[in-house]
């Protein structure tokens, strides 16, 4: 084993086409293969606070090797109340090299693993399999967050040579199911698995997602593609399976919702870098939305900051039902009053998913239920692309919302009604299985009508006459009985808006 130190004369910075980028010295191996079949090289650092959002360690890898290797481990001081710890993120690109968007990339498994492997024929989850070919590599780091005493690391890197084995051929699930033609389709589109930070293998997601009665679910691992090939034997008649990702940026995370097998979106880029506009477009070319997730989430680089111009739909509802999704919900009509009141017909969907990542997190709560003309990956993105959708805490939750004019005119979810100003407006809502909640009804103008409770059978059917000119829009809310006094309950599902008027 060799060691050796990452001084502070050994690094130089280097511009990597969006942020600012630390590259260190180069770990070098033998020339040739070693007798015992394996070399190893140990390095150490010290990160300062401030450090750039990645730090790449080279490794120059000879011919010959079977396998690469890589161990680390670095310190986590306590720190004072409210000051950010040590948190150091780590994957690895091959002698393709770092370029943004380029083709190097093999694997990213953030801070879930403390080591991972890369070999032709197998790879640790969230790592891609394929030749370990002679060239230049590069570890990337990650300083998630960077303690004031600076962040000590330790990377181990082993070399193990021999004869390559075989790249497996990737197999993905079909991107359509046996649908029931147009109807109501219920889906859960951020989930994890361990091919990222989650702990729940691609079989125990979908079989909760069948317990769920979900229709479709997209794979959404941070920052990599690697689950894409592990999720065909989970495919059925009863289940669509959509691949895509969670670009994880400094900046916020967006989902990649249904792009083509094996495409794999960057993420090393912040808002102040104007490169999300070109990955939203790639996710697009590749035939996914771009769906901006739980933006007002209070975590280190969670809080969206890129704007919304590019969103096909927003995350709106994030898991269990929080403040911060109230946030999200509030700023969302915020955007549908500007839209209407700016006189544009664009307006962006809202949808929510689970987020879920392991036990106890309920897969399908929150789930999107979309009115898709069948049960394909195209269908169901058209439907949430065009916001035929409402968002129910579970299967149990079921909607009926339109709204009707006086001469049989007649619109749903996420659909106009084309009605003179002055016409009446009649607006209805049919509910089942939410027992002991209230119907709200809000507008551009705000809520204008809030229904008496449902009964403990959890069905009903709500009411209400308006005008277009008194509402240019009209979207419903089911919530649970309120805690404290005044204060709307949590949801428990809420609808895109019905539009009102010519």
């Amino acid at each position: 084993m060799c060691e050796d130190d990452h001084g502070i004369g050994r690094r130089a910075l280097f511009v990597t086409g969006a942020a600012a980028a630390l590259t260190l010295g180069s770990v070098s191996f033998a020339s040739g293969a070693p007798a015992a079949g394996q070399e190893t090289r140990t390095v150490r650092g010290t990160l300062p606070t401030g450090s750039p959002d990645f730090v790449y360690v080279p490794v120059e890898v000879p011919s010959g090797v079977q396998e690469l290797r890589v161990a680390y481990t670095y310190e986590k001081p306590a720190v004072p109340a409210g000051t950010p710890g040590n948190a150091l993120d780590i994957g690895v690109f091959d002698e393709r090299g770092t370029e943004l968007g380029g083709k190097g990339f093999r694997g990213w498994s953030g801070g879930a693993r403390t080591e991972f492997f890369v070999r032709a024929d197998d790879a640790t989850p969230g790592y891609i399999p394929g030749p370990v070919r002679p060239g230049t590599w590069h570890i990337a780091l990650g300083p998630y967050t960077v303690a004031p005493g600076g962040l000590p690391y330790e990377i181990t890197v082993t070399l193990t040579y021999g004869e390559q084995g075989k790249t497996p051929r990737p197999a993905y699930p079909p991107a359509r199911a046996k649908g029931r033609g147009r109807a109501w389709y219920r889906g859960d589109c951020h989930l994890h698995s361990w091919h990222s930070d989650g702990r729940r293998t691609p079989a125990e997601i979908a079989a909760l997602a069948r317990a769920a009665g979900l229709d479709f679910i997209n794979t959404s691992e941070h920052n990599t593609h690697s689950a894409h090939p592990h999720w065909a034997d989970q495919a059925g008649d009863d289940l669509l399976i959509m691949l895509g990702e969670e670009v994880t940026t400094r900046n916020g995370h967006v989902v990649a919702l249904g792009t083509d097998p094996g495409t794999f979106v960057d993420w090393r880029y912040r808002a102040r870098d104007n490169r999300f506009g070109r990955y939203a477009r790639e996710i697009r070319r590749a035939g996914g939305l771009v769906v901006p997730a739980h933006p007002h989430a209070t975590c280190v680089g969670c809080n969206w900051k890129f704007g919304f111009g590019e969103a096909d739909a927003i995350e709106v509802w994030n898991g269990a039902y929080t403040p911060d999704d109230e946030v999200a919900l509030a700023d969302w009509d915020s955007m549908l009053v500007a839209s209407v009141r700016g006189g544009s017909r664009s307006w962006i969907p809202a949808m929510g998913n689970s987020d879920a990542h392991r036990d106890p997190d309920p897969v399908g709560t929150p789930q999107t239920v979309v009115l898709a003309d069948d049960l394909t990956r195209e269908a169901v993105q058209e439907g949430i692309r065009a916001g035929r959708s409402y968002v129910a805490e579970s299967k149990s939750v079921s909607l009926s919302f339109s709204a009707a004019g006086p001469r049989g005119e007649h619109a749903g979810i996420g659909g106009r009604l084309r009605v003179a100003a002055d016409a009446p407006v009649t607006v209805r809502l049919e509910v089942t299985g939410a027992p002991r909640c209230s119907a709200r009804f809000v507008t551009d103008q705000g809520v204008l009508f809030t229904s008496t409770v449902l009964p403990v059978s959890g069905s009903g059917t709500v009411e209400w006459q308006t005008t277009a000119q008194y509402a240019a829009y009209v979207r419903a809310e089911l919530r649970h009985e309120a805690a404290l006094g005044p204060l709307p309950g949590p949801l428990a599902a809420f609808t895109n808006p019905i539009f009102l008027g010519a």
